[in-house]
């Protein structure tokens, strides 16, 4: 991704780096990145830290510092042009949302994790250098802690990390699932064997894009209705598969699915990459043109897989078999459906109410 300024960001073979004229000033940096790939950090997460470290190294360049000058008053004053900046593109400041906040904002999150790459960054630094001062200031402990941090003999006397100091307040909003007639019509606007089964795998068996785009022939097996998943961290799970996506899934290998040598299950079925495995901004564009053409607004990838939360948790599924299905890391995600069961809440508020107005 080229601009006009003296830094991007690019790829290199397996590495992303940092280009330009400037790049060499910022060495660390392609070291920090290089570092990650090397512990098997996923493509994307290694991708995502280079940008946020461009746009810090952008702010240094713009500001006359480098990493060796950066202190705490420093990462404050990037802290506030990154709370102040404005996005291109977007409505200008007199357009908010609904909670009153700006549209024309990062949002914390995207703030957090800027200062979480500036932060691990620092942490390889010393890492190399025990004597450099980390300039990242810390805060209060962790509420959990990781699964790496709790794997060994003495895992049980771990106690959480503390937090950066700089970290942003986050909204905690529940997960957006699709109410029935937004379902069946984002369902119905489906053309193709191969859309169906996507949608079908998110919606019944609660995958990620990810992890559908992942999926291998291999990993399917329609016969034992069995799906062999690889989720976040590569990280594998056995997971059932419907009877009814069972089918449509073989109906698409027999009938659409074009031939090639790629073993992935899901490929592009048309135009000059036809044969070639799907890809996330396909996917995306996927969701895109029948957002449209259903008219259901909210019908993205990932509301399909907070549908099938939702349905889990008002069904009353015992939490740890929801948390397996989902491949939830921490139990603390998949409570958010338990919260988020309208029905479950509303029919105990029903019956709460009718025991105080028979005792009354």
């Amino acid at each position: 991704m080229r601009t006009d300024t003296d830094l991007w960001l690019e790829r290199d073979g397996e590495y992303w780096t940092l280009g330009g004229p400037g790049a060499p000033s910022f060495s660390v940096v392609n070291e920090y990145l290089s570092y990650l790939a090397d512990r098997n950090y996923s493509p994307r997460t290694v991708r995502a830290y280079g940008f946020d470290l461009l746009n810090f190294v952008r702010w240094l360049l713009a500001s006359n510092l480098t990493v060796a000058m950066i202190t705490t008053d420093a990462l404050l004053q990037y802290l506030a042009v990154c709370r102040q900046a404005q996005i291109p593109g977007r409505p200008g400041p007199n357009v908010v949302s609904l909670q009153g906040q700006r549209l024309d904002r990062y949002a914390a999150t995207t703030i957090n994790r800027r200062m979480a790459a500036i932060s691990s960054l620092f942490i390889f630094l010393a890492m190399r250098d025990p004597d450099l001062k980390n300039p990242v200031p810390k805060g209060r402990e962790a509420r959990r802690i990781t699964a790496a941090e709790r794997t060994g003999l003495l895992g049980h006397l771990t106690r959480p990390k503390p937090r950066s100091a700089l970290r942003l307040r986050e909204p905690r909003r529940l997960p957006r699932s699709l109410s029935r007639e937004e379902t069946t019509d984002l369902l119905n606007s489906l053309r193709t064997w191969r859309d169906r089964a996507i949608a079908g795998l998110m919606l019944f068996c609660g995958l990620r894009s990810c992890e559908v785009l992942a999926l291998q022939i291999k990993d399917v097996d329609i016969g034992a209705r069995w799906l062999l998943v690889s989720g976040k961290g590569s990280k594998e799970r056995r997971v059932p598969l419907d009877r009814d996506v069972a089918g449509v899934i073989q109906t698409y290998l027999l009938a659409e699915r074009p031939e090639t040598s790629s073993h992935t299950l899901f490929v592009v079925a048309k135009g000059p990459t036809r044969g070639a495995p799907l890809t996330a901004a396909g996917l995306r564009t996927i969701f895109r043109y029948h957002r449209v053409q259903s008219g259901v607004v909210a019908g993205n990838a990932h509301a399909l897989r907070h549908t099938f939360g939702t349905a889990l948790a008002e069904a009353g599924v015992d939490l740890a078999v929801m948390q397996a299905l989902l491949g939830h890391t921490h139990v603390d995600t998949t409570t958010r459906y338990i919260h988020l069961a309208p029905a479950h809440v509303k029919a105990e508020y029903d019956a709460a109410r009718t025991r105080q107005r028979t005792t009354c």
